[in-house]
């Protein structure tokens, strides 16, 4: 009988039950700052406490000196809330590892969309637009504007930016646009990595009379002549055609250098290589340090 090896156990990454803990038994890793509360973010949490109380407990991990006290690794604003509000202790999860950068440097925030489908589905569950506007921290008129986020922005456009932060009125800026255009600033947008509404207004500037929802109103910006108007039409075209032509070819210069940075990280790992470059081409040493030092040109 051949003999199988021996299966490892993964290990669980939280302890299998939420732990009510006190607060004073809870060493946060900072504080949050008077300017920190007053922040959009810290009023939405508080917010949300209020009318539905938490709904993903704080992480907490387990002082290796003493199991009665704990670190808190995810959840500060809610922690200080919870204070805020004469609260005394709260359920938490357990982590069985104390790294907080896994909670802190790896959160993935709520597109615009998402959220955009969240109120629709809260809606559908019969939820008021009064509590979903406290629980948001935002006026019912907001609310409103969120149902309604996707009304005149074609599927593909929308499918583009399912997962982007992009303004509210930013999704107005593009309903200007007939369908085509709206998929052709989303591309730009995703390609450019911007979608701040100053370059949402640049698109719609650029934007050709025809591509627009209401062509036969001519476009009146401020500041911008008509000749203005007509140079970024063209620049943007230009740059639409180079984006293109940079994305067909990206996946394979970036595999060219993927491999070129590994080749040149193993040379350098020689010491008879390094030693003969210093004595007979001391000036490739510092460049291909630098090269070895990137983070494998990372996109």
């Amino acid at each position: 009988m051949i003999a199988t090896p021996k299966e490892h156990a993964v290990a669980a990454a939280f302890e299998r039950e939420l732990l009510t803990v006190p607060f004073d038994r809870i060493a946060p890793l900072y504080l949050v700052t008077p300017q920190k509360k007053s922040s959009i973010k810290f009023r939405q949490i508080a917010a949300s406490i209020r009318d539905i109380g938490i709904v993903e407990p704080m992480v907490i991990a387990r002082d290796p000196h003493d199991p009665e006290q704990y670190t808190l690794l995810d959840g500060h604003l809610r922690f200080a809330v919870l204070k805020d509000l004469k609260e005394t202790d709260a359920r938490c999860l357990v982590s069985t590892d104390d790294e907080a950068f896994t909670y802190n440097k790896r959160i993935n925030r709520l597109a615009t969309i998402q959220e955009h489908k969240m109120i629709l589905r809260a809606l559908s569950l019969g939820v008021p637009e009064a509590r979903l506007a406290r629980a948001l921290d935002v006026n019912i008129k907001t609310i409103k504007e969120k149902r309604r986020l996707l009304d005149g922005i074609c599927d593909e456009a929308a499918e583009l930016l399912k997962d982007k932060q992009v303004a509210l009125s930013g999704f107005q800026i593009l309903k200007k646009m007939k369908p085509m255009r709206q998929i052709e600033a989303a591309q730009l947008m995703v390609a450019m990595n911007k979608f701040t509404i100053n370059y949402a207004r640049s698109l719609l500037a650029a934007t050709p009379e025809t591509m627009l929802v209401s062509a036969a109103t001519p476009k009146q910006i401020k500041g911008i002549s008509r000749e203005q108007l007509d140079l970024m039409e063209r620049e943007s075209a230009n740059l639409e055609r180079e984006v293109r032509l940079v994305e067909d070819s990206y996946g394979a210069d970036h595999l060219d250098l993927v491999l070129a940075r590994g080749y040149i990280s193993k040379l350098m790992t020689s010491d008879r290589i390094t030693r003969y470059l210093s004595l007979h081409q001391p000036d490739y040493v510092p460049a291909f340090e630098k090269i070895t030092e990137t983070e494998a040109f990372a996109s």
